[in-house]
């Protein structure tokens, strides 16, 4: 029960993905009606026919065969046609529905925080984007169709039939409930099994995904086998997987045709005696064979469909687990769009915690930046420094307190103009596959290609792109691989200037470069820090002597404040750092 009130759910969220296309699924329904019509009226013919030619006075002619033989090509011309429309456009709006439902899945994604990130696995959600929605095109087209056409088919036939002989008729269709039972048990093993399927792909794809992106790291290791072995793990089980179903299918199919040579044995044997005992004519006989090849041509197709039905229930529920992630993070009701940012920031008793069972990364924080101030960020790793900025931009929620942006909540500022007016510059630079100039474009999508040169003059890439075989055109490969780390940097640093932000975060934006590229990148970031509110987080601590406060954070919040030479002064926890960093130069 709690079943069928699952699909029933599952259905009414897929529904009214078929409100644009009311009209094409009216007319694909009619057109099935069309064909099953056709279908329906040949044994009627043959039935007609065989009358005429076994009665006491014979009547058949050649007059009723040729009529009855043009009203059949009729109906035939009819039914290619329906058949037609069906195949085409009944498909096209299936593709269409899975279109609009990927749509919506790609802007719900776009819509969940860092926090649902943290958590999932890329290689599952692009298994459930592009091979799970396809088979909602079959399903979407063919579900409607094939229950509406075997709803007609036996409805009508039972009546038809009914009109010939209501006992056997009763006998014929007593084999219908058993056969529904047995087929719907096998049907739900094989959504289980489906949906167990879908998870162990995504889980193989979210593998290769993972092996495939850190493939230089396997092969500085040598490590070809191990992923070739946990490759073949994730393989064979899903080979595991796949056998289960496809015997579970095997049991549904054989089932099938069991009940398929039942039926056909009860109207061979029971009409036999029927027609024995003169209670059913010899045209009756034929046209209940022929109903019964019909209605189990109807069955089949059913059950033919049944995995297709059932391969789009499991994508229609993966779609669903996905869309029902609420985001923890959106506009309140009373958001307004800022404008004019000046730069001041506020931190106002401002805790957080990634999980609430944890220990508080940050906990009662409070700090004052005015506008154009540069904030040097340092301390030991987990002391809650780039948590710190990712709260401004609101990548994660503050757990408590409340962070202000020119004396305005964050919480009461549309997210997009919040994010607009904030340019990050991270360690981990990620360039789009694509050109240079498609990647510094990304910080105002209707640039010029002056705006573009600019920014990528005051980032100091321009020299660089200039020299390279196809310049600002150059394709930069998958992540830019192609280019190096000092002149992916740029490129991201061109991208911030592009969009032109005033509040700017640096975290750790020169650690992971030679001190050359390093020089190049500093000279860029200061030009980019002048004049906006400036947050940067370092492990070098050369790259923050000329902040213009800096802040020592550990687990205990921020525990000194002040500027390079005040702290070094101070001799704690900063100056033993700045000692320990010399001593390792």
């Amino acid at each position: 029960m709690n079943s069928n009130k699952g699909k029933l759910t599952i259905l009414k969220r897929f529904l009214p993905y078929y409100n644009k296309y009311r009209f094409i699924m009216f007319a694909d329904l009619l057109c099935a009606s069309l064909t099953t019509v056709c279908e329906l009226v040949l044994p009627m013919i043959v039935r007609e026919i065989t009358s005429a030619a076994t009665s006491t006075v014979v009547t058949l002619t050649a007059e009723l065969i040729i009529r009855c033989a043009l009203l059949y090509i009729v109906l035939r011309i009819i039914d290619t046609a329906a058949n037609y429309y069906m195949a085409s456009v009944g498909h096209i709006m299936g593709s269409k529905i899975e279109t609009d439902m990927r749509k919506d899945f790609f802007g719900h994604l776009q819509k969940l925080s860092f926090s649902y990130y943290d958590n999932a696995k890329v290689g599952s959600l692009m298994s459930r984007i592009t091979s799970d929605l396809f088979d909602v095109t079959e399903f979407a087209h063919h579900c409607p169709e094939e229950i509406f056409i075997a709803g007609i088919k036996i409805v009508c036939s039972f009546i038809i039939l009914c009109t010939m002989s209501v006992p056997l008729t009763l006998i014929v269709f007593s084999v219908i409930p058993p056969m529904i039972i047995v087929l719907t048990v096998f049907s739900r093993k094989m959504k289980d099994g489906f949906a167990e399927s879908r998870k162990q792909v995504g889980e193989l794809n979210s593998q290769v995904e993972d092996s495939l992106l850190g493939i230089r790291v396997v092969k500085s290791y040598a490590n070809e086998d191990i992923e070739q072995k946990k490759f073949e793990n994730g393989n064979n089980k899903f080979l595991d997987i796949k056998a289960k179903v496809y015997r579970i299918m095997a049991g549904f199919q054989s089932s099938t045709r069991l009940f398929d040579g039942i039926m056909y044995i009860v109207v061979v044997t029971a009409g036999g005696f029927f027609m024995l005992n003169g209670k059913i004519t010899a045209p009756d006989y034929v046209a209940y064979l022929m109903f019964v090849t019909t209605l189990l041509t109807s069955i089949r197709r059913i059950v033919e469909f049944a995995e297709q039905f059932q391969r789009g229930m499991t994508g229609i529920q993966r779609f669903c687990e996905i869309m029902d992630v609420a985001p923890d993070i959106t506009d309140s009701p009373d958001a307004k769009v800022i404008s004019d940012v000046k730069g001041n920031i506020e931190f106002r008793n401002v805790s957080f915690a990634y999980d609430s069972e944890e220990n508080p990364v940050l906990s009662h924080l409070n700090l004052n930046v005015s506008a154009g101030q540069s904030i040097a960020l340092v301390g030991p790793s987990g002391g809650g420094k780039t948590t710190l900025c990712s709260l401004i931009p609101r990548f994660y929620e503050v757990t408590d307190g409340d962070i202000y942006i020119d004396g305005m909540n964050i919480k009461n500022i549309t997210l997009r103009s919040l994010r607009a007016n904030i340019g990050v510059v991270a360690q981990d630079v990620y360039l789009f596959s694509g050109s240079i100039k498609e990647n510094i474009a990304y910080g105002k999508s209707d640039a010029t290609d002056d705006e573009i040169i600019n920014a990528a003059v005051l980032a100091g890439a321009h020299d660089f792109i200039s020299s390279l075989p196809d310049g600002y055109d150059t394709y930069v490969g998958e992540r830019g691989v192609k280019l190096s780390g000092g002149q992916k940097q740029r490129i991201s640093i061109a991208r911030v200037f592009l969009k032109n932000p005033p509040i700017i975060i640096l975290d750790e934006a020169t650690s992971a470069l030679d001190n050359e590229s390093e020089k190049i990148v500093q000279d860029s970031l200061e030009k980019l820090a002048k004049g906006r509110t400036t947050f940067t987080i370092a492990h070098r601590l050369t790259t923050v002597r000329n902040a213009d406060k800096i802040l020592v954070l550990t687990d205990k919040g921020i525990e000194e404040s002040g500027t390079h030479k005040e702290l070094i002064e101070k001799g704690g926890i900063y100056s033993e750092l700045c000692k320990l960093y010399s001593s390792l130069q």
